[in-house]
């Protein structure tokens, strides 16, 4: 996902909703903003994600099943190889089409809304209120929890 400022630019957000028996559901995302310079990247690569992968590994100190949009980076060969290099991953791939079965986006929904009434910003400004909303999200388990239930998919007991 990403979010835009006044004048140029824009954030790129990537994330997780990762849920563990008994515990409280976790969102671990990344961002990274864009100064619309010459040649400067305008989203994630493959190495982002990977990175990202490995800090929720890290945090969640254990084996990922990751459920993934169909995304073109997520499915490139260089992610492929990438994924096979993490013996501690198993990814499967959602169906074409189906945002409703993935819990991130309703946190970038709701992300959204509450940008929606803001007065225009630098991209400055934006990340930082970006930042902070979703940090706040981390702390609101329930929230996260609520996003998974939307899915209507089944969790394990």
């Amino acid at each position: 996902m990403w979010v835009s400022a006044a004048g140029s630019g824009r954030i790129s957000l990537a994330g997780l909703v990762a849920t563990r028996p008994a515990r409280a559901p976790r969102l671990i995302y990344r961002t990274r903003l864009h100064r619309a310079r010459k040649g400067e990247k305008k989203g994630f690569a493959e190495t982002d994600y990977a990175r990202l992968l490995d800090a929720a590994h890290q945090q969640l100190g254990g084996p990922i099943v990751l459920i993934w949009d169909n995304l073109n980076t997520h499915r490139s060969k260089a992610m492929q190889q990438l994924i096979a290099a993490r013996p501690w991953l198993v990814v499967y791939q959602l169906p074409s089409y189906a945002p409703e079965l993935n819990p991130v986006e309703a946190v970038w929904s709701h992300l959204k809304r509450s940008l929606a009434k803001l007065a225009k910003r630098t991209i400055d400004q934006l990340a930082r209120i970006v930042k902070t909303r979703l940090k706040r999200m981390q702390y609101r388990p329930a929230l996260i929890a609520g996003f998974i239930t939307k899915t209507g998919l089944e969790q394990p007991p």
